[in-house]
């Protein structure tokens, strides 16, 4: 039986045949492809069953694990988006038996996961989380993905509403803000956080910009980190590949306040939640041997 890990985001599918030997997960057949999700449903499930079947090659007997932002019924593969424009045709729909039908798989066959979730699973299964019983999985992009583990259990933690500064934590902590600050303190318009790292930008400024980010992110950690008793945190999403130019601030931030901890960059980067989404069905078999 093969193994499908997908990931799907609202313009964006990945999917690979993933093969777990102990610890390690290996990756065969990576494919991926932009999908307009603002279309009917008939369109989007299409869409996503062509890159799946290209990741499973010539197998017709696979199980498929897919991690997909919420809101959404999990455990029946239900579609709770709506007014966010992407996947607006599917809201209230089985994505699951639609799949299943147009993939000709049982619905048995697939699973779905939050997307949180899956990245904070596969890095502590085989990547950047390894050595954490309890931590934090932060992923900065475009918005604010966190998911918290305790022990085995790892749960979305839906932090990117959660009450910061002036406003919710998803003002400070993604895309947004870097274009934002960087208007108004500086005059300058940038598209994102990679924008500060081009050789014509002035390094002082994105110095500057930089550090205040990182100091946004430590104090939004540090009470998380404290009452979860986290042992670390594992970064993922665009933004993180800059963590060498705001991470010692957050680090000197965590410091300052008695609570020091590792801060790991993800090192499986979109594979990670890929991992994460098919290991319900590896715990599955294991619980039956």
């Amino acid at each position: 039986m093969d193994l499908i890990g997908v990931d799907i985001g609202g313009s964006h599918i990945s999917a690979a045949r993933i093969t777990f030997v102990g610890q390690v997960a290996s990756f065969d057949c990576f494919e991926e492809a932009d999908v307009d999700t603002f279309g009917d449903r008939e369109s989007i499930v299409s869409a996503w069953t062509e890159v799946i079947r290209k990741a499973a090659g010539k197998s017709t007997d696979y199980k498929v694990g897919i991690a997909i932002p919420g809101p959404y019924d999990y455990e029946n593969g239900i579609s709770l988006i709506k007014n966010q424009g992407k996947m607006a045709s599917l809201y209230q729909l089985s994505v699951k038996n639609l799949l299943a039908e147009s993939l000709g798989l049982p619905s048995s066959h697939l699973t779905f996961t939050n997307d949180a979730e899956a990245f904070l699973i596969g890095e502590s299964y085989a990547g950047a989380g390894k050595g954490f019983q309890n931590s934090v999985g932060i992923t900065l992009g475009t918005g604010l993905g966190s998911a918290i583990k305790v022990h085995e259990v790892v749960k979305d933690a839906k932090l990117w509403t959660a009450p910061f500064r002036e406003g919710i934590a998803e003002d400070y902590l993604g895309t947004a803000w870097f274009k934002k600050y960087a208007l108004e303190q500086f005059g300058v318009g940038i598209l994102g956080a990679k924008d500060l790292l081009s050789s014509d930008f002035d390094s002082e400024v994105s110095i500057k910009i930089f550090e205040t980010f990182g100091r946004a992110l430590g104090e939004f950690l540090f009470p998380y980190l404290v009452r979860l008793h986290s042992e670390g945190v594992v970064l993922g999403g665009k933004i993180s590949l800059a963590g060498a130019y705001y991470l010692p601030t957050t680090r000197a931030y965590l410091q300052t306040m008695g609570y020091p901890v590792p801060i790991n960059i993800s090192v499986l980067g979109e594979r990670a939640a890929l991992i994460g989404a098919c290991l319900p069905f590896v715990e599955s078999d294991l619980q039956r041997h």
